[in-house]
């Protein structure tokens, strides 16, 4: 309808009105009648808003992915502004201030859009606003923060200043992040009684430069309910929306899940201030899956899980900030809501000091069988194998931290016999999908990598665990570390038995007290924080969701 066909109802409606006054006797008197009323009334034109907040993510030292979802079609639109850790504007040779126009959110992708900010200066943090315009013109702005990784090891910005750089950062402490896994599992969602998901909230506290999500960030194959009665009799109290009633099968009730955790204001006030790097596991689409499977679970009537996942990575990848052209979702790329594997592993590199290299251990997974095949079965893929080794080794980082979804020697049980991970319960030489990543440890060895440090979330504990050939069964390897945290808000469980192929050796592993206690203290959900120091000195602590540390230890780069 154009603005004049609407001009002229308004204009009809009240002169229609007027005459049904003066007909029924209650017209309104001449001196309440304007001498010289307006042509026309003024319509309220109703703005677009960011009901889910905003987000960014795979920040490197000159790039950003700038998401945020709108509550009708418009087009995205970010201003981004160098400022100072007190926030104040950058000017002059400093300064750098950009207006970015986006794509369109349609009703094709939810709403959300995203737009991959290149050639931004180094070291520099950035003030952040972004809005939706329409014929409207622009509607709410949401504001937010995010830092460039430093380009040079001293954490200086590329003008030669420290003063624009990020939160929690400095000369003495270029970077720190923090990661964690498991979002809203198994029925325990956000409880405002409590304070909503307070993992995120401490996690934010420590001012990180990143957070680094392992996986499971969305539960999808748990239903949540508006109470659940704990063991000891206390009542938790759950927000609750249509699509967390049941387990999610359609593309619908997977974004609903992803727009239900981001009710929780700890989530949206970290992800305003914290660049995100996303890694997907089993629950954005349903426990333990693999490809090819057919469920036999009687509360799906979609049982083939090839299109399941299919609906869960179009609104998982809708909804998360991620970088990479291969792997960014558009409408269209699955054919008849089949599942078909693209590429989500992907390198962030941060500055000489450390590079990211976000694995995707679900994508191309094998069946899941004992674990004990005398020929090699797939946790990475082949091609997801070769581009590990080269990337890695090729890498002249310092630090070289492997982002992976599963754990690699703790059993991962799924069932009475088969395994979910890559450990096989064997404690002898490697067997089925154990060869893949005795191939990638070899691999490391032979090129002469090093200072590689492994982390995960997946089994609900945090643990630390080192790795050493003089106790494996397989030994073409050097050593390394291994470090478990999460869950950020889920029932909590473990520890769970280790797998001596390896040879870890156990450090330091805490859990609930019971399987699937609720996060009402905190004290069992756990989130891991790292701070890389200038000297290269690299220090990571476990800690619980009131941000105590419980666990802390310090590795020394070799050179």
């Amino acid at each position: 309808m154009t603005d004049l066909s609407r001009r002229s109802l308004v204009k009809t409606s009240l002169a229609t009105l007027a005459l049904a006054g003066i007909a029924t006797g209650t017209a309104a008197p001449a001196s309440a009648i304007p001498a010289s009323a307006p042509s026309a009334i003024p319509l309220v034109r109703k703005r677009l808003t960011l009901p889910t907040g905003i987000a960014t993510g795979d920040v490197t030292t000159d790039s950003a992915v700038l998401w945020s979802r709108a509550s009708g079609p418009g087009r995205l639109t970010a201003q981004l502004q160098a400022v100072d850790n007190a926030g104040g504007i950058l000017r002059g040779r400093y300064g750098f201030n950009r207006t970015i126009r986006g794509p369109l959110a349609t009703d094709a992708s939810d709403f959300t859009a995203k737009i991959h900010a290149k050639g931004l200066p180094a070291g520099t943090r950035f003030a952040l606003e972004l809005t939706f315009e329409d014929e409207n013109g622009p509607g709410e702005a949401v504001r937010g923060t995010f830092s460039t990784a430093p380009a040079s090891a001293t954490g200086k910005h590329d003008g030669g200043t420290e003063d624009a750089r990020g939160g929690g950062s400095s000369s003495s402490n270029p970077q720190s992040f923090v990661w964690t896994g498991d979002t809203a599992g198994q029925g325990w969602g956000i409880n405002e009684e409590l304070g909503g998901m307070r993992g995120y909230k401490a996690m934010h506290a420590t001012k990180p430069d990143f957070f680094i999500h392992s996986g499971d960030t969305i539960y999808a194959d748990g239903p949540i309910a508006a109470t659940v009665t704990e063991k000891d009799g206390q009542v938790w109290r759950n927000i609750v929306t249509e699509e967390v009633s049941k387990v999610a099968e359609t593309l619908k009730e997977y974004r609903g899940r992803h727009r239900y955790n981001s009710l929780d204001a700890n989530m949206r006030a970290m992800f305003a201030d914290v660049p995100v790097i996303a890694q997907w596991d089993d629950h954005e689409t349903t426990n333990n899956w693999y490809p090819g499977e057919i469920l036999d679970d009687p509360r799906y009537t979609e049982r083939n899980v090839n299109v399941l996942a299919a609906r869960g990575r179009q609104a998982w990848q809708e909804n998360m900030p991620i970088a990479d052209a291969a792997a960014l979702w558009r409408p269209g790329t699955y054919d008849a809501g089949q599942y078909q594997p693209a590429r989500i592993y992907r390198k962030i590199s941060r500055g000489p000091q450390l590079e990211i290299f976000c694995l995707d251990m679900r994508t191309f997974k094998s069946p899941n069988t004992d674990g004990k095949e005398p020929y090699a079965t797939s946790i990475l893929g082949q091609e997801q194998v070769d581009w590990l080794i080269k990337e890695v080794r090729t890498s002249k980082a310092t630090w070289k931290v492997i982002a992976a979804d599963l754990p690699l020697g703790i059993i991962v049980p799924d069932g009475a016999v088969n395994q979910e991970s890559l450990a096989n319960r064997d404690p002898g030489a490697p067997l089925g999908r154990e060869l893949e990543i005795a191939g990638v440890l070899s691999a490391f060895k032979k090129y002469g990598v090093k200072n590689t440090v492994w982390l995960t979330a997946d089994v609900h504990y945090c643990a630390a665990h080192h790795y050493s050939p003089e106790r494996a069964s397989f030994t073409d390897f050097d050593p390394f570390w291994e470090f478990v945290a999460g869950p950020i808000n889920a029932g909590s469980f473990g520890p769970s038995e280790m797998d001596k192929t390896f040879g870890p050796e156990v450090l330091f592993a805490k859990a609930g007290r019971f399987p699937g206690e609720s996060p009402r203290d905190g004290e069992n959900q756990y989130f891991g924080h790292v701070d890389l120091a200038s000297d290269g000195l690299f220090t990571v602590s476990l800690r619980n969701a009131l941000g105590a540390t419980i666990y802390s230890k310090t590795l020394t780069p070799q050179r």
